[in-house]
C-alpha cells in the first residue's frame, strides 16, 4: 500500500482501469432508475394504485441520491471508494431483488425508492472521487467518459428492461436486472486507492498511540534519589489507588459537555455560512432555478411512455422507447454543454438559464403533440437540455468563487432533491384530479419557464451592479480544479 500512498495523480495507467470500472459502476446503478419510465406503466397495471403514489417510487429512485450526498461523500472520504462500491453495490442489487417481491407500491418506496436511490448515491460519489484522484490533467475527459456513463445506463437499460418484461414478466426483470447489478461488486475490485482513507489513517494513528505506551512502559525508569523518599509510598505494591467512581464519571461528563458544545458552535457557524450564501441575489435565484427546474423536468422521465399509451398514439412500448432518446441525448448534452463552458466569452448563467427557458417550452408542446414522432423529437429536446447537470459547477463556482464551492453545491443538491422527490408525485395527483396529463405539462412547464426567467432577471441586474459575484477571475477556477471536478 505504501506504493499507491502517494498524492500525485499518475494521469493515465491504472487510472483508465479505473474509468472503465467507474463507468460500468454508474451504467449497472442508473441504467434502471434513468429508465423508470418504462416499469412506471406496468408498475400502475400491476398494483392499480394512484399514478401519484406510483410517481413516488421513481421520484424518491431520483432524489434520495441527491438529498444523501453530504452523507455518501463522508462514507467514500471515511472509508475509501472501493468499500463503498461493495456496499453499494449490494445496495442497488438488494434493492431491486426486493422490488421483485413487492406486494403493493408502499413497499416499492422503500425497496426501489430509498434502497436503490441511496446505492446510487453512494456510486456516484465513489466513482467519481477515485477517478479524481487518478487524474489530474486529463480530469475532465476521464468524468466526462465516467458520468456519461448513466445516460448509456438509460438508454440501454429502457430496451433491455422493455423485452425482459414482455420474456419473464415485470417480476422477472426486477430479479434479472439486480443480477446485472451484483457486478458493481467485481468493478470495486479494479479501484486500488491512491490514499488511504481517513478511518484507516485514524486506525494507524490509535495502533501507533498504543505501541509507543507499551514501550514507555518497557522502559526502565531510574529513580531520582532525592526524590526516593518523597515518592516511597507511591512505590510500594498494593497502594495505588484508582480515583473513586464519582470522579470518572464527572471526568466523562465534563467530556461529554465540550464535545457537545464544539458540535454545537461548528453547526451554528455552518448554519451561519449557509445564511450568508443565501444572501447571494444570483445564488438565491439558482437555488430556486433549479427547484422549479427539478419540480418540473423529471415529470417527462414517468409519464411520457404512459402518455404516449393512453392517448393511441403507440400500442405498447416502442423498440426504441422514449426513456432511451431522453437518455442518450442527455449524454450527447453533457459532452457539448461541458465543451460550451470552454469558450471564454461564454456566461454561465446565462447558459443554464437558456437550458431552462427551453425545457419549459418543450414541456408546454407536449400537451398539443399528436403524434408520435412529435414526442420523439421533444424527448430529445428534453434529454439535451438536461445535460445542463454539466454546468452547475461551473455555474457555482463563477457565483460563490471556489473556497465555498463544496458548500454551496450541498445546499443546491438538496433543493434539486427535494425538487425531484416533490415533482412527479404533484404531476401524477394533477392527473388522478383531471384525468389529463395536460395540466399536469402545462404545471411543470410554467415552473420551469419561470425558474429560467427568474435567474436569467437576477443574473442580468447583477452583472453591471456586482461583478465579482457572477464574474470571479478565470485563474480561480483553473487553480483548484480539483473541487469543481468532485461535484461534477
Amino acid at each position: 500500500m505504501s506504493t499507491w500512498n502517494t498524492k500525485q495523480a499518475p494521469d493515465g495507467g491504472w487510472g483508465w482501469a479505473i474509468v472503465v470500472a467507474s463507468f460500468i459502476s454508474q451504467l449497472l446503478a442508473y441504467g434502471s432508475p434513468q429508465s423508470v419510465g418504462v416499469l412506471y406503466p406496468e408498475w400502475l397495471n400491476t398494483f392499480q394504485d394512484s399514478k401519484g403514489m406510483t410517481a413516488l417510487v421513481g421520484s424518491l429512485v431520483s432524489g434520495v441520491g441527491l438529498i444523501a450526498s453530504p452523507i455518501c461523500s463522508a462514507c467514500v472520504v471515511n472509508f475509501g471508494a472501493r468499500p463503498v462500491t461493495i456496499f453499494s453495490g449490494v445496495m442497488v442489487s438488494g434493492g431491486l431483488m426486493l422490488s421483485a417481491f413487492a406486494p403493493n407500491v408502499q413497499f416499492l418506496i422503500f425497496s426501489y425508492g430509498i434502497v436503490v436511490g441511496l446505492g446510487c448515491g453512494l456510486v456516484y460519489a465513489a466513482t467519481v472521487t477515485i477517478t479524481c484522484q487518478y487524474f489530474d490533467k486529463r480530469r475532465g475527459l476521464a468524468l466526462g467518459i465516467v458520468t456519461t456513463g448513466t445516460s448509456i445506463g438509460g438508454f440501454l437499460y429502457a430496451t433491455v428492461q422493455n423485452e425482459l418484461i414482455a420474456l419473464f414478466g415485470l417480476d422477472g426483470c426486477l430479479l434479472l436486472i439486480g443480477c446485472f447489478a451484483l457486478n458493481i461488486i467485481a468493478c470495486a475490485g479494479l479501484m486500488r486507492p491512491l490514499h488511504l482513507p481517513a478511518y484507516y489513517l485514524k486506525q494507524r494513528a490509535a495502533l501507533a498511540e498504543k505501541a509507543e505506551e507499551k514501550v514507555l512502559e518497557m522502559t526502565p525508569v531510574v529513580e531520582d534519589p532525592i526524590k526516593k523518599n518523597q515518592s516511597a509510598n507511591i512505590l510500594i505494591p498494593g497502594e495505588t489507588k484508582d480515583p473513586p467512581p464519582y470522579e470518572k464519571s464527572l471526568v466523562s461528563y465534563v467530556a461529554l459537555v465540550q464535545l457537545v458544545k464544539k458540535k454545537q458552535k461548528e453547526y451554528s457557524e455552518y448554519l451561519h455560512s449557509m445564511a450568508e450564501l443565501l444572501q447571494n441575489r444570483v445564488f438565491l435565484a439558482t437555488c430556486v432555478s433549479l427547484f422549479t427546474y427539478c419540480l418540473g423536468a423529471y415529470t417527462p422521465l414517468l409519464f411520457l411512455e404512459d402518455l404516449a399509451q393512453r392517448e393511441g398514439l403507440i400500442s405498447g412500448i416502442s423498440i426504441i422507447p422514449l426513456v432511451s432518446i431522453m437518455s442518450i441525448a442527455a449524454g450527447v448534452g453533457k459532452l457539448l454543454l461541458g465543451v460550451m463552458m470552454d469558450i471564454r466569452w461564454m456566461n454561465s448563467i446565462f447558459l443554464y438559464a437558456f437550458t431552462l427557458l427551453g425545457t419549459g417550452v418543450s414541456l408546454l408542446i407536449i400537451p398539443v403533440t399528436r403524434n408520435y414522432a412529435g414526442l420523439q423529437v421533444i424527448s430529445a429536446l428534453l434529454g439535451f437540455f438536461s445535460g445542463n447537470w454539466s454546468v452547475i459547477p461551473y455555474m457555482t463556482t463563477k457565483v460563490v468563487g471556489m473556497d465555498r464551492l463544496t458548500e454551496a453545491f450541498g445546499i443546491l443538491m438538496f433543493f434539486g432533491g427535494f425538487s425531484i422527490m416533490l415533482g412527479p408525485p404533484v404531476a401524477g395527483w394533477i392527473y388522478d384530479w383531471m384525468h389529463s396529463y395536460d395540466l399536469a405539462f402545462y404545471f411543470s412547464g410554467s415552473f420551469v419557464l419561470l425558474g429560467g426567467a427568474g435567474l436569467f432577471l437576477a443574473a442580468l441586474c447583477c452583472q453591471n451592479k456586482n461583478q465579482d459575484e457572477t464574474n470571479m477571475p478565470d485563474t480561480e477556477c483553473v487553480n483548484d480544479y480539483d473541487k469543481v471536478a468532485t461535484v461534477a
